[in-house]
């Protein structure tokens, strides 16, 4: 059993289609003590009262002033160094006997949390849990922009999708995909029916091929206001049964757009603060979950003074405060 919770920083927005990303964890922080402050309290027990303690995985978002190289799979190079740098940190942390939760700028890093967990784990089936608006399915072959944050899950399922191509790739781009579906472990690091999506609103059609070639459940927004965040949450694990161990990775585009600005690609329609909330709290109850993971927070872009920070923060302690609970975690590391 895990004792601690161990933060990791990936401070990461090189696959990422707009700049700021990497801004999002500051954010947070600021939100952290903006509450303290307004509400003359002191830092959350749960959260950030330990944060110089946290491990910070290397970035290199530097080479976003350097040409792209590579139109299908924009900075793929340097991606390559994150998601390995990424796995290994959460590798590193789960050997340790300590729960990873991630706070990552774009998504492109997922990939490499769930390497890091696959490596730690080998001989488990991996559950993941995708709150997102998009469903991250994309490769090089499909993509209509080359922004990677748009291929973590086709990266973990070893998955090209050429059926549906529409692009050619040069051999450097081609041999960068491969090395990156091999971090960690080689190889698929998850079964397709293993991935649950949800609140899924902005899918594209080679995106959703893939869906429907694995039979992924994807329960809507709409799905969630019905029916409410704890009914969906237990079908989201009654999915995952057969799975070992669960992995949560919550973009902040998942809620809609009117409450923020502040993410990259924000979508209408969405879920509620309390909704996300919700969802992620039941998740985290769980005594499969393995692992957690926030992403996409994005104050360059927030019209109403990071107050996509601050609804993200609410949601973070309210998560963190659930694990330290239901998996008997003593503090942060």
């Amino acid at each position: 059993m895990v004792s601690k919770i161990k933060v990791i920083e990936v401070k990461s927005e090189i696959a990422a289609g707009t700049r700021g990303a990497s801004l999002g964890i500051d954010a947070l922080k600021t939100a952290c003590l903006n509450k303290a402050s307004k509400n003359n309290t002191p830092v959350s027990k749960t959260f950030f009262a330990t944060y110089n303690q946290c491990l910070t995985v290397p970035t290199v978002n530097e080479i976003l002033f350097q040409d792209n190289k590579y139109p299908f799979a924009k900075h793929i190079d340097g991606l390559l160094k994150v998601q390995t740098a990424t796995c290994q940190a959460v590798n590193d942390t789960l050997k340790q006997g300590l729960f990873p939760l991630v706070l990552a700028g774009d998504h492109g890093s997922a990939a490499g949390t769930i390497a890091g967990v696959k490596q730690a784990y080998p001989n488990k089936r991996l559950g993941v849990i995708w709150i997102d608006a998009h469903a991250d399915l994309h490769s090089p072959y499909t993509t209509p922009s080359g922004n990677m944050h748009g291929m973590p899950l086709a990266i973990a399922l070893n998955e090209n999708n050429e059926a549906h191509r529409i692009n050619t790739l040069d051999a450097a781009t081609n041999e960068y995909w491969e090395q990156l579906k091999n971090v960690g472990i080689k190889g698929a690091k998850l079964k397709g029916e293993d991935i649950v999506l949800i609140a899924g609103r902005d899918i594209e059609a080679q995106e959703q091929a893939l869906m429907d070639k694995y039979g992924m459940r994807n329960f809507t927004a709409e799905e969630v206001h019905t029916q409410g965040a704890e009914a969906i949450a237990k079908q989201t694990l009654d999915i995952l049964s057969d799975c070992d161990m669960v992995y949560v990775s919550f973009d902040v585009d998942s809620m809609d757009s009117a409450i923020s600005a502040g993410t990259g690609t924000p979508v209408p329609n969405g879920l509620t603060v309390a909704e996300a909330r919700d969802l992620n709290v039941a998740f985290a109850r769980s005594s499969k979950t393995i692992c957690w993971e926030m992403v996409e927070i994005n104050p360059t872009l927030d019209d109403k003074v990071n107050l996509m920070a601050e609804n993200a923060f609410s949601i973070l302690e309210a998560t963190t405060e659930a694990l330290v609970s239901h998996h008997r975690l003593v503090e942060v590391s």
